[in-house]
């Protein structure tokens, strides 16, 4: 069964709380999406754990109920 985008949005805010995120779901299937997330708590980090941050606030759904993420991750411009 697909994920929904707004439950991502939701399950990526409450593990990094104050991040922006934005969705899109690239096939239409609910199965392929591209998340931007913008989060004050990214700073000094790398892309790596920047995206690690997020797989780990998804709770272990990659590659399960939520097949692919493109990801695009950065802290806010001062």
């Amino acid at each position: 069964m697909p994920m929904a985008a707004q439950d991502i949005v939701r399950l990526i805010q409450e593990g990094i709380p104050g991040a922006r995120v934005e969705i899109e779901d690239l096939a239409g299937d609910g199965d392929h999406y591209a998340a931007t997330v913008v989060a004050a708590a990214f700073a000094g980090k790398s892309k790596v754990q920047q995206h690690q941050m997020v797989y780990n606030a998804l709770g272990g759904r990659m590659g399960g109920v939520l097949h692919a993420l493109k990801l695009t991750t950065m802290a806010p411009k001062p």
